[in-house]
């Protein structure tokens, strides 16, 4: 089962709703990747911290290993799970960033590498359970390869006049991509994301959504400190505060989606 979480508008939590997720599918046992494909490397920062540069050098790191190694020499190519990283957290793993992303996007775009990260997902099928894909917040190379690649997508939305403009046009890329390159890939659901109960117009906002036929997710996320400290922490809520709200309506929309694939 593979998963992307994207939206062309930034800072409306991917990472979070990513990592969350993923956390959460690997305390229920299931060995589950995360690909951080956003060159910022937000994801590869919340579950490992800071990477020592000298150790790992940036062009041999995760996601930029993989694709690096598309377009050289076949004989010299590693298996896909080389690249993988082992996190804190039992069961979950990761597929790091790298700022080589941004050196590399226009020679795989040359040479139509769009389908490699979908290869790579399909030699790692028996290795994991569950994958979760963070993206950039645009429609790029990246983007593309992670929606080329997955079964489902997420949007998050974070419930301002902004976001639903962007949802839009968001949504008529997806449907282009679905018609060109993925028919198989399904919207699993629109995310709403730092919502605020006591505000009238986020309520509007998600009201109109549903009306215009959008597939809203039923659990909501609210804003909440508790995030910032578990990205400062580099620790999924689920292990760092189990018990408070945020982490429990994480765990509510896990269960919502993953009752849809029975």
């Amino acid at each position: 089962m593979k998963r992307v979480v994207f939206n062309q508008k930034g800072g409306v939590g991917k990472t979070s709703i990513t990592c969350n997720l993923a956390a959460i599918s690997a305390a229920r046992g299931l060995r589950t990747l995360v690909i951080d494909l956003d060159v910022q490397g937000n994801s590869t920062h919340y579950l490992v911290g800071e990477i020592d540069a000298d150790a790992f050098p940036a062009e041999a790191q995760g996601v930029a290993g993989l694709f690096k190694q598309t377009v050289g020499s076949r004989k010299m190519r590693q298996n896909p799970d080389s690249f993988v990283w082992e996190t804190p957290s039992e069961n979950l793993f990761l597929l790091p960033s790298s700022p080589v992303l941004t050196q590399l996007e226009k020679e795989l775009e040359s040479r139509y590498k769009i389908y490699k990260l979908r290869d790579a997902l399909e030699k790692l099928d028996e290795e994991y359970d569950r994958v979760y894909i963070d993206t950039p917040p645009n429609f790029n190379f990246y983007s593309k390869s992670a929606l080329i690649a997955a079964d489902t997508v997420l949007v998050p939305f974070d419930c301002d006049s902004f976001a639903r403009q962007s949802l839009y046009s968001l949504m008529e890329n997806i449907a282009e991509l679905q018609e060109d390159h993925n028919p198989d890939l399904e919207v699993e659901g629109i995310v709403i994301n730092q919502f605020n109960s006591q505000a009238r117009l986020p309520g509007e906002l998600v009201a109109e959504l549903e009306e215009e036929g959008y597939p809203v997710c039923s659990t909501y996320l609210n804003t909440s400190v508790k995030m910032k400290e578990s990205h400062r922490e580099h620790r999924p809520l689920v292990d760092m505060a189990p018990s408070h709200k945020l982490t429990l309506q994480f765990l509510e929309l896990y269960a919502e989606l993953e009752g849809r694939r029975r």
